[in-house]
């Protein structure tokens, strides 16, 4: 069917029935029994993960105090994408999410991609969950001797079956897991002003500016390090866009989304910004690595007896959340296609209780890739994998974008209402985002070993996408006439 007639049905069905948005198929049968406390936490969930608590080690040694600037121009671009997605969440609530919004501005096509690069994105993202499970229950000596392949396997298996329970059993999994997170980065932080008030050694070092200004400055290592590191700092924040699938699963998204999302920017700069410049005023950039938590390394470094074990079991519970995240995501996404046609029949199954399995098996099916990753190449698995999630993060918030784009363009037209609650100076912001997480991917070029094979894998996505299109547009397209046909009666 031409666009034309989807906007001619759309109008349609707008004049018949002016207060009521366009509905996805994909949200029915759906409980309502997400919180306003669970949708603040996920929020926080999402802008407290693996790529901090893991990722910021080897970022630190590689470019030094100055990550601390990349977290934070990184997280001003996040913020206005979770901004541009909290407003179309309250145009209209979606457990599709983008990939709904995808689907009415951009057509089933802008849809079909958008889905199946997220799903690149938190398949892979789950990936790099159970490696990052697998390293930090190695810090124990006690599992040493156990495969990292083994440790994520078995990670694997416990976060999907409590996946499959319920979405209230997620929700106050997910509100805990953030409690935790949080109160711990507080503590580290508070442990961290004392040491620096006190002038205490840590391993040896005197903390304070001096571990910044002898060892090279802000930036140690040059300009180009901290230009590297970008693409793995926007990975960092690629859980911020569950707010948006949350809200399809709360009874009151006008009242929380709004609240949610603008707690995020203050999480933003406390959380990553200040956790990065302690490190830094800690120790020197080269005593962390790409192996150890940072804040197991300083706390390990100050001979506080179990201060390591317990700081490496929050971060084990971080990685848990995060995996756990990507299941529920996928689960909703994959539903959201299926009952569009662009995504296998068996995705939109749903249990008894309201969870959507069929996409959350199909996502746990790739992850089992990852484990036999983890077998061939353990030291290299997560780097490998950060780089492709990141290839599909960068895709998927380039999508939001020129969604609200368009929305905003529509709303101008009269064809559609902008809430209250939006991103402002539009187009400018949408515009500014979008080159600046383009940019983030040509930056990818510039690292031979990983981030270059990396991009040399966008024909072969491209490929495999335009593939899998042939294959389903017959069935998108008596989809969309069925519902059209409904939408118009």
């Amino acid at each position: 069917m031409s666009n034309e007639a989807v906007d001619t049905a759309q109008a349609v069905a707008t004049r018949t029935d002016a207060d009521r948005s366009p509905v996805d198929a994909g949200d029915a049968g759906y409980s309502k029994d997400l919180k306003a406390r669970h949708v603040n936490m996920i929020a926080i969930g999402g802008a407290i993960g693996t790529g901090l608590f893991l990722g910021a080690g080897g970022r630190l040694h590689n470019a030094g105090p100055a990550l601390a600037l990349a977290y934070l121009v990184c997280g001003v671009f996040a913020f206005f994408v979770v901004r541009a997605l909290g407003e179309l969440v309250l145009y209209r609530p979606s457990s599709g999410s983008f990939v709904s919004y995808a689907r009415e501005f951009l057509g089933e096509k802008g849809a079909y991609v958008a889905g199946w690069m997220y799903f690149l994105n938190w398949s892979t993202t789950g990936i790099a969950d159970i490696t990052a499970i697998a390293l930090y229950t190695h810090y124990w000596s006690m599992f040493t001797s156990i495969p990292q392949w083994t440790l994520a396997l078995i990670a694997l298996a416990v976060v999907l079956a409590v996946n499959l329970i319920s979405v209230k059993i997620f929700g106050e999994m997910e509100f805990w897991f953030a409690i935790i997170k949080v109160a711990t980065l507080v503590g580290f932080m508070l442990v961290g002003i004392f040491l620096l008030a006190t002038q205490h050694k840590v391993d040896g070092h005197i903390p304070g500016p001096s571990m910044i200004t002898d060892h090279g400055g802000v930036f140690p290592h040059g300009l180009m390090p901290v230009v590297l590191v970008m693409q793995g700092v926007i990975f960092a924040y690629a859980a911020l866009e569950l707010v948006g699938v949350a809200a399809g699963e709360t009874a009151e998204p006008e009242k929380v989304v709004p609240r949610a999302v603008n707690s995020i920017m203050w999480r933003v700069g406390l959380f990553y910004v200040g956790s990065v410049v302690l490190l830094a005023l800690l120790l020197p950039g080269s005593v962390y690595s790409a192996d150890e938590s940072p804040f197991v390394t300083v706390l390990s470094k100050i001979g506080v007896s179990g201060a390591g074990d317990v700081m490496n079991l929050v971060v084990l519970t971080a990685a848990m959340s995060s995996l756990n995240s990507g299941l529920y995501s996928t689960g909703r996404i994959l539903r959201s296609m299926a009952m569009a046609g662009s995504a296998p029949k068996f995705t939109a199954r749903m249990n008894r209780s309201q969870v959507p399995y069929g996409g959350i098996l199909l996502t746990c099916a790739v992850c089992v890739l990852g484990v036999g990753l983890n077998y061939l190449m353990p030291a290299q698995a997560f780097e490998i994998v950060l780089n492709v999630a990141s290839l599909g993060i960068i895709s998927t918030w380039v999508i939001i974008m020129l969604c609200h784009l368009i929305f905003v363009r529509r709303a101008k037209a009269g064809l559609v209402e902008r809430p209250s609650f939006r991103l402002r100076f539009s187009p400018a912001t949408e515009i500014a985002t979008i080159a600046f997480l383009l940019a983030c991917l040509g930056m990818m070029w510039n690292d031979p070993e990983v981030g270059r094979r990396t991009l040399l894998l966008i024909p072969v996505i491209a490929a495999l996408l335009v593939a899998g299109w042939f294959g389903v547009r017959r069935r998108v397209s008596r989809t969309t006439d069925n519902e059209l046909t409904r939408l118009t009666k």
